[in-house]
């Protein structure tokens, strides 16, 4: 299998997008290139990788619209992962934009209201960031909870997604 990428930035930082034949198969964040290209062969440890920026073109931009403007990611994803954790992520991507819900509530909207912290692991495997939008679950007491792509990352795009709400 072969795989290919490209690294660029966004509001956020940088950002690196992963596709395939069937679709993006990762989007990651981060403060510093360096971590992505680590992160890239850590994700993808024996699969051929190719840097493709000008094939990812429209996928980055339309991905920097998402995060920006809050308009939907239409490109196909490739999601691998267990069945529990594909569970976890198609509940996360009903939130709706501007709401949160808690990791307790997300355990019970999929059936496993005991499953909590393993609720909470398959928020922390999730490949996309901000496409599935587990940046949405949030601490019993509203608090924020950790975000595998930085807790600062987590607030302002909870709260940009506030704000765009009040402009309507």
């Amino acid at each position: 299998m072969t795989l290919r990428w490209t690294i660029s930035t966004c509001s956020l930082g940088a950002v690196l997008v992963v596709a395939g034949d069937h679709g993006v198969r990762a989007i990651a964040l981060a403060d510093e290139i360096a971590w992505l290209h680590n992160e890239l062969h850590a994700m993808f440890p024996s699969v051929a990788l190719v840097e493709d920026a000008v094939g990812l073109e429209s996928v980055v931009s339309d991905l920097r619209a998402s995060i920006d403007e809050g308009t939907s990611f239409d490109h196909p994803l490739d999601i691998v992962g267990t069945e529990f954790q594909r569970q976890v992520w198609q509940a996360l991507s009903a939130i709706p934009f501007g709401s949160t819900i808690t990791y307790t509530e997300l355990a019970a909207r999929i059936g496993s209201a005991h499953a909590v912290r393993a609720v909470a692991g398959a928020c922390a495997a999730n490949m996309f960031a901000v496409v599935i939008p587990c940046h949405r679950v949030v601490r019993a007491d509203g608090g924020i909870a950790d975000y595998r792509w930085g807790r600062h990352r987590k607030r302002t795009l909870l709260e940009r997604e506030s704000s765009a709400l009040t402009l309507f």
